[in-house]
């Protein structure tokens, strides 16, 4: 079995819907499915959409190989061959739109947009979402750090907390992106050109006759890269004197101690107590990095106590998202083929925020062209030329219609850009340096008041007319 081949890492049901419509005759009818996130995570006042370059590569491979065939040919339905056949000659031949990576998004809004025969874009529903789910909340909750510790190097150290490598590797990428500084995989440093940082564990103090003897003996071994891990047994007392003993002997030999490191204790006490004997020891030059469960509620805490931290090592709270694990994104179908159209179809729940929008859909960022700033994002029919035009919108509130207004000096920028057409890639991969360029550009288009990851002010996505008179329609049509 090869572990990178991920054509059936799909839910199972997704396989019996498409023997379904095998068995029925309807494999070849159009659909049209939209991913999108109903809440946003951490409290936060927007997220950070990541995961499409993976996406991208999954398309790209998806095929049936025989060991698949073989596999599911042993399922309880018991499959027909015929069905199996099918599958052999499987390739995704539908469109795909998406966001690019980076972008700030909000809930409700789709996200991707696929286009394609029913057979394949029910495949494909499980690996998206995982991927766009985890990529965009580990996203999301970098750039909440980012935010606290905009002026500090940040390091992902999550690795050895992740859930397996692969959100280890991905989680990495989803942190550069938003604005981590370096990561301890160098894997993910291998793959994606992320810069690479480490300092040494407690073990290679533990395995020297003394902390002193294990510091000297590491900056022999790397004289250009030392930094130290000065916590082993007590930090103030003996970690960072003898620390201040091993940079001494480095500038002997014209040479500079990068930084020591602090993985437990009271950070914001041993920090300043680690500045103040760093600079009465002549060495100013020398950073404190912070390390030991962190994130961006500890930092903040730590800045108030007027911490001298210089770089953040931070590990199982972003990798893991600890205070939310999951993102909860969905995938819905919002248009079927029909007599040769599409038709619009939307899902009711008893619970209001679970309604989907129906119909094809654009979604536009409503820039005011007089502050340059985002008023609000708009979704309309993808039919509907006004925005694209600069005609007045009437933005409102679907809670309370009551609140709205309109909008006249704007540019209406479209947010879901081409990915596949036709089954063909059209779509060039930005380098992840410009995508994490593109996504300080983002935040630039946003009032802080956005952005700030306490009670954050709301940011409006609008329904155009249309697209509410269609949902309001369906309701009633479906509810009487």
């Amino acid at each position: 079995m090869s572990y990178s081949h991920l054509t059936l890492h799909t839910d199972k049901y997704q396989i019996n819907m498409m023997y379904a419509h095998w068995v029925q005759g309807s494999l070849n009818k159009k659909a049209v499915f939209e991913a999108y996130f109903r809440k946003l995570p951490f409290g936060n006042g927007y997220a950070v959409f990541a995961g499409l370059e993976r996406i991208v590569d999954y398309i790209r491979q998806l095929t049936f190989s025989d060991e698949d065939i073989h596999y599911l040919r042993q399922q309880e339905e018991r499959y027909k061959e015929g069905f199996l056949d099918e599958l052999k000659n499987f390739r995704f031949t539908g469109n795909i739109h998406a966001v690019p990576e980076g972008t700030l998004v909000f809930p409700n809004e789709p996200l991707i947009r696929v286009e394609a025969r029913i057979f394949e874009a029910q495949l494909i529903e499980t690996a998206l979402l995982n991927f766009m789910n985890y990529q965009t909340l580990i996203a999301t909750k970098a750039s909440r750090i980012k935010q606290v510790a905009a002026n500090e190097t940040l390091l992902e150290f999550g690795t050895r907390r992740a859930q397996e490598a692969d959100a280890a590797v991905w989680g990495a990428r989803a942190a550069y992106i938003a604005g981590f500084d370096a990561t301890s995989n160098l894997r993910a440093g291998m793959l994606f050109g992320i810069p690479t940082k480490g300092t040494h564990a407690h073990a290679w103090i533990q395995d020297h006759d003394t902390e002193e003897e294990a510091f000297q003996k590491f900056a022999e071994a790397l004289p250009d890269q030392v930094s130290l891990l000065v916590d082993t047994y007590d930090s103030v007392k003996s970690g960072i004197p003898n620390a201040i003993k091993t940079a001494k002997l480095l500038e002997q030999q014209g040479k500079r101690m990068n930084s020591i490191r602090i993985d437990s204790g009271d950070l914001a006490y041993i920090s300043k107590q680690a500045r103040e004997m760093l600079d009465r020891a002549g060495l100013p030059y020398v950073k404190i990095i912070a390390s030991n469960d962190i994130d961006e509620n500890i930092i903040i805490n730590l800045k108030a106590q007027q911490a001298k931290i210089d770089v953040w090592g931070v590990g199982t709270q972003l990798i893991t998202a600890a205070d939310q694990p999951s993102l909860g994104g969905v995938y819905k179908l919002v248009a079927r083929e029909k007599k040769g159209a599409y038709e619009p179809v939307i899902k009711i729940s008893g619970n209001p925020e679970k309604v989907s929008n129906p119909g094809i859909k654009e979604i536009y960022r409503i820039i005011n062209k007089e502050t340059g700033k985002a008023e609000a994002d708009y979704i309309a029919q993808s039919d509907e030329t006004d925005v694209r035009r600069g005609k007045p919108l009437k933005l409102f509130d679907p809670l309370q219609p009551y609140k709205n207004k309109i909008v006249t000096n704007y540019e209406g920028v479209p947010l879901l850009k081409p990915i596949y057409i036709d089954g063909e890639l059209v779509y060039s991969l930005p380098k992840l340096e410009d995508i994490r360029r593109f996504h300080q550009e983002q935040l630039q288009l946003f009032w802080p008041e956005y952005l700030r990851i306490l009670n954050p002010e709301l940011y409006r996505v609008n329904l155009s007319p249309a697209s509410w008179a269609l949902k309001m329609k369906l309701i009633q049509k479906y509810n009487g």
